[in-house]
């Protein structure tokens, strides 16, 4: 998959075709991409509890087995924790005996970009929220069918809301 990325990414496109029976449009971030949500440094640390503006803005990776949600088994919808966007269903939730939360598909494709890091040496696929550019974990080809996805992502990115109950606001476009 990584592989795919990188190619796409090198040809110039901007969307890849992901996935085994189910496939996913990955919206990759080409260089100089502006996300609509454009906050200062002092506004997420202001917005968000000091975890989770290590994961969102810093790019941080909670250890795991330690995450709030990781093992959260109620019905609902969970949300980015940096603007409030729907991103995963439980019905798309399972244990990837990971230690985070993971989901074989996300409720909207667009709610998602993609990018490849080489942070820990090899090639991941990094997701982020697609309003702000802010790091929800990564994504890996060993999850379950229909998709064959495993989206691993960090609780502290994350609202979860239950079924029935009142979703966050989300956060729009701000002005450059």
């Amino acid at each position: 998959m990584e592989q795919a990325i990188l190619k796409a990414i090198k040809e110039g496109k901007d969307t890849v075709e992901v996935g085994r029976e189910k496939k996913i449009s990955f919206k990759l971030i080409s260089e100089g991409y502006t996300f609509p949500v454009r906050l200062s440094d002092a506004e997420w640390r202001e917005r968000l509890k000091a975890d989770q503006y290590y994961i969102l803005r810093q790019r941080g990776t909670e250890r795991a087995f330690t995450g709030a949600l990781y093992k959260n088994s109620q019905k609902g919808t969970y949300y980015s924790a940096a603007t409030g966007q729907p991103l995963f269903s439980s019905s798309a939730k399972y244990d990837s005996l990971s230690g985070w939360p993971s989901f074989w598909e996300p409720i909207d494709p667009d709610a998602l970009r993609y990018r490849v890091d080489f942070d820990i040496g090899y090639p991941r696929v990094e997701v982020v929220d697609s309003l702000s550019g802010s790091h929800l974990g990564h994504v890996f080809a060993d999850g379950p069918l229909p998709t064959g996805l495993r989206y691993c992502i960090n609780s502290a990115a994350l609202l979860f809301v239950p079924e029935g109950g009142t979703p966050p606001p989300i956060l729009g476009p701000t002005k450059p």
